[in-house]
């Protein structure tokens, strides 16, 4: 049998006029900002004008992932179909696609199957603009702090301790490490410098944490951009660059409304990685969605160890915001790779190598039962050489931590193959009340947040904070930083900071290599390992397969 790609399905789709959608979730016109027939951006002043109670919070998130795959944002955008169904007041928010991981190898944002947002070309490509505006912003920075040493370094500033990089929105990993400012005196004062992809910067994350105008220029204006040669902290509102910053990001704070295949309102808005940053969609989007709908659907990055932690620890916490219900997503074929078989197996019924990979699935589900305290249920993304016997395995395993398990097909039958998960989280929802609690406290030191994290949320011993690390942290207890929460960066495929160690890893440590402050987003970011802030290419890049003919008809985007 063959299957239509992604993107055929998406263009066979018959979308609605967004007016339509936006009529039908109670948005008034006079706060529509339309991008064509199909897109709209919604004035953030809707939050403050409509007095509707807001509605219940449900995140999905997932186990840790593998090269099989857990489809999560497809299971996101399937439930909310399928509450639609089953008669409930939904709207999804989701996170905008990177232009890197869309033409590098992860693919795009939208979904997959028929559990996609649409129109799937624009949001996986350049969208309303939004990414390009942030980038605009983080590199008018550099390029302010840069002129200020030029004409004369007012402020003191050591060219050696700059923190500040430029960014674009693609994988170019030759721009990781660069010299500028060669060519004489002119033309600026040489030092070495580099790139992050767009959605590693720190504006990224202040720009999705925000929650107006003036709270985004608040934020703006702590952002640490260098020390001076006595080793105090410069910031953004330091070089008076803060208003320009905002302007060019005020039509980008405002959130973008598009719909599901089906018709469901969905806001598409902002998107840090979440092995880097706190991988959510925005606060703005996630608020409105809560005040639209009875039921607000959103995702957290990767598996729940990063994505998750960080929406509940750092989102949450800053926003105010209450889940509650958690949808943890599964694969047998992704349980069976942790498990230790190879992804040419993943074909056949395997009840050893699943029994082994399970235990990663069940310590996902316990940190958000018995750290974090919220109800939650298990959607296994079914295949077609799933067996029964592998589905009851599972089905079993979570029945002894007292959480349900729902089968999903939203690929193959779209919000039809949802209603089931659908009825389960409304039932989580309104029957059983959680007791929402973060896994530290903000009042403890940084090494003992880190290592709140480490023992109850990855299940390591403990953790070994490398001498630079050390420094630093003293560095940022000396500025009053100590009391942000703490948003860990580290391998999405393994809850160690070693992605080999794949299942529920035991008799662990995580190193800490490097501390430094987003004051900004008002987060320490702590890296635990290599983690790269401008990916490169592969080999043989998504962007070979994409084509566009002479009707504008793009192909061979998923």
């Amino acid at each position: 049998m063959a299957y239509l790609s992604d993107i055929e399905i998406a263009q066979n789709a018959e979308m609605k006029p967004i007016g339509e959608i936006a009529k039908a979730a109670g948005i008034d016109e006079e706060y529509l900002e339309y991008y064509g027939k199909y897109k709209a951006k919604i004035n953030y002043s809707l939050l403050n004008e409509n007095k509707r109670e807001n509605g219940k919070l449900v995140l999905v998130t997932a186990i840790t992932p593998t090269p099989a795959g857990e489809g999560k944002t497809t299971t996101t955008i399937g439930l909310a179909d399928g509450m639609k169904r089953i008669g409930k007041s939904v709207a999804v928010a989701l996170r905008e696609p990177s232009l890197g991981p869309v033409f590098g190898i992860k693919g795009g944002a939208a979904g997959g199957g028929y559990a996609q947002v649409v129109p799937m070309e624009d949001i996986n490509l350049h969208f309303t603009g939004d990414f390009h505006a942030i980038g605009a912003a983080n590199n008018l920075l550099a390029a302010m702090l840069d002129n200020h040493i030029y004409q004369g370094n007012a402020l003191n500033i050591d060219p050696r301790r700059i923190t500040w990089k430029r960014c674009v929105d693609m994988n170019d990993r030759q721009l990781r490490f660069v010299t500028d400012g060669l060519g004489g005196r002119v033309n600026g004062v040489p030092r070495e410098d580099g790139f992050d992809i767009t959605v590693a910067s720190e504006i990224m994350a202040v720009f999705c944490l925000a929650n107006s105008i003036s709270d985004l220029k608040d934020k703006l204006s702590k952002i640490v951009v260098a020390y001076t040669y006595d080793e105090k902290p410069v910031t953004a509102g330091d070089l008076g660059a803060t208003g320009a910053m905002a302007a060019l990001l005020k039509d980008a704070l405002k959130p973008n409304l598009v719909q599901t295949l089906e018709g469901t309102p969905a806001f598409v808005h902002g998107g840090p990685f979440a092995n880097i940053a706190h991988g959510c969609n925005s606060v703005i989007a996630t608020k409105m969605a809560m005040k639209l709908a009875d039921y607000a659907i959103t995702e957290a990055g990767f598996g729940a160890d990063l994505g998750a932690e960080k929406f509940l620890d750092i989102k949450c916490r800053k926003a105010g915001l209450t889940p509650s219900a958690v949808v943890i997503v599964a694969t047998v074929r992704a349980l069976k790779m942790h498990g230790g078989l190879a992804k040419t197996e993943l074909g056949n019924e395997n009840l050893e190598a699943l029994t082994a990979g399970i235990p990663n699935l069940l310590r996902h589900v316990s940190n958000i039962k018995n750290v974090y305290k919220l109800p939650s249920v298990v959607a296994i993304n079914r295949f077609p050489t799933d067996t029964d016997a592998e589905i009851d395995l599972i089905i079993a395993e979570c029945k002894k931590l007292g959480v349900n398990v729902v089968l999903s097909t939203v690929w193959a039958d779209g919000g039809r193959g949802g209603e089931a998960l659908a009825r389960e989280v409304v039932r989580l929802c309104e029957e059983e009340k959680g007791d929402f609690t973060f896994s530290y406290d903000e009042s403890l030191s940084i090494p003992e947040k880190i290592e709140a994290i480490v023992k109850k949320i990855y299940g390591g011993d403990g953790i070994s904070i490398l001498p630079a690390a050390k420094k630093q942290i003293a560095t940022l207890e000396q500025y009053g930083y100590d009391k942000l929460p703490v948003c860990m960066a580290k391998t999405q495929y393994s809850f160690s900071d070693d992605m080999t160690k794949l299942g529920a890893p035991e008799n662990f440590t995580v190193t800490i290599k490097n501390v430094k402050v987003s004051a900004g987003a008002g987060f320490i970011v702590v890296l635990t390992g290599d983690i790269m802030t401008m990916p490169g290419l592969p080999k043989a890049p998504s962007a070979l397969k994409i084509d566009v003919d002479e009707n504008g008809k793009i192909t061979g985007l998923f």
